[in-house]
């Protein structure tokens, strides 16, 4: 397995190797899965072609890297003001999702199934504060997918990285701001030493979702009982991973405030309501995009999202409007 993670990345490392682990456990080691991470054996964004071409069997990454590859990939993973982690694996399994996933990936000779997300990712690190649209253009801000297109709409100058490059950009200036994925990573790689600014929600991406991906050829050679394996470890991992990341990501927060003096804020509205203008944009034009398969991806999506935003303020995001108290711990 190759990974687009440096080795020992809270929550993405230890997400792919507790797949590995898993699959080989379960086979009773008829089905060995090793581990490396990026630049071990090729670069962070080079694991969907070394799979694809047979260099490796299997890789850990996300969508929302390969949209060069067809614009519908970016949506398997997240989309601008769209699904949430849950609701994205509703989708996958029930929508109709995993079926265009695999109609994709079939052409690009692979086998994938969703495992797990970094639930909802943050808008950034800044130096400065930032209240309108104004403030963030001309900026260079560390994003990638979906999310750095909506951004290139309203001005800002968007540079794509590895997670393990970003805190060297952040220091010496080459970006101005930036987001790698939420408070537990972003903790990890330092950025708060350099930027004391620090916004969410980040409405580029409610869900970020990773992938296990296998070589198509390497995959249909298992029987039936290893395939079923693999596609119920990353079912397992969906559920653990992304709550790996709820809990961590919580504890985090209160670190960052309290022992490091950062000053945790919400996206103010007037840069929310620009974004959402951008994010319907590029819905539209993929909608009327050339290729037949990403308007179908596309209308799959929206129906979808827009079933689910339906009904959300009577359920979650009801719920969660209506925990204004804390409770007492005791």
């Amino acid at each position: 397995m190759v990974t687009s993670w440096p080795t020992g990345a809270p929550g993405l490392d230890d997400s792919a190797r507790r797949i590995a682990k898993r699959i080989t456990d379960l086979s009773g080691g008829r089905l060995v899965i090793n581990v490396h991470g990026a630049g071990e054996i090729v670069p962070a964004f080079g694991v969907f072609d070394a799979v694809s071409q047979g260099v490796a069997q299997i890789y850990h990454s996300v969508p929302a890297y390969w949209i060069s590859k067809n614009k519908a990939i970016g949506l398997f993973g997240s989309f601008p003001f769209g699904l949430t982690m849950f609701e994205q694996l509703g989708w996958m399994y029930w929508g109709g999702g995993q079926e265009l996933y695999d109609n994709i990936y079939d052409g690009f000779g692979l086998k994938g199934f969703l495992a797990g997300g970094t639930g909802p990712q943050w808008f950034g690190w800044f130096r400065n504060e930032i209240h309108t649209l104004d403030d963030l253009r001309g900026l260079r801000i560390r994003t990638t997918g979906f999310a750095g297109e909506m951004l290139r709409r309203v001005g800002v100058a968007v540079v794509t990285l590895p997670g393990g490059e970003v805190f060297q950009a952040l220091q010496s200036g080459t970006i101005d701001a930036g987001e790698f994925v939420g408070p537990w990573n972003d903790f990890s790689f330092g950025f708060h030493q350099i930027a004391k600014n620090y916004y969410g929600p980040g409405p580029g991406e409610p869900s970020s979702t990773e992938e296990i991906v296998m070589n198509a050829s390497a995959y249909n050679a298992l029987p039936d009982d290893l395939k079923l394996i693999v596609k119920t470890v990353a079912m397992s991992a969906a559920d653990e991973t992304t709550m790996d990341y709820e809990i961590n990501n919580a504890k985090t927060v209160r670190i960052l405030k309290a022992e490091h003096g950062v000053n945790v804020r919400l996206v103010p509205q007037p840069i929310v309501e620009g974004l959402a203008v951008a994010a319907n944009e590029m819905v539209e034009e993929l909608l009327a995009d050339p290729d037949p398969v990403v308007r179908e991806v596309m209308g799959s999506y929206a129906k979808f999202r827009n079933l689910m935003a339906e009904y959300a303020p009577y359920a979650f995001a009801g719920e969660m409007n209506a925990r204004t108290l804390p409770f007492a711990e005791g």
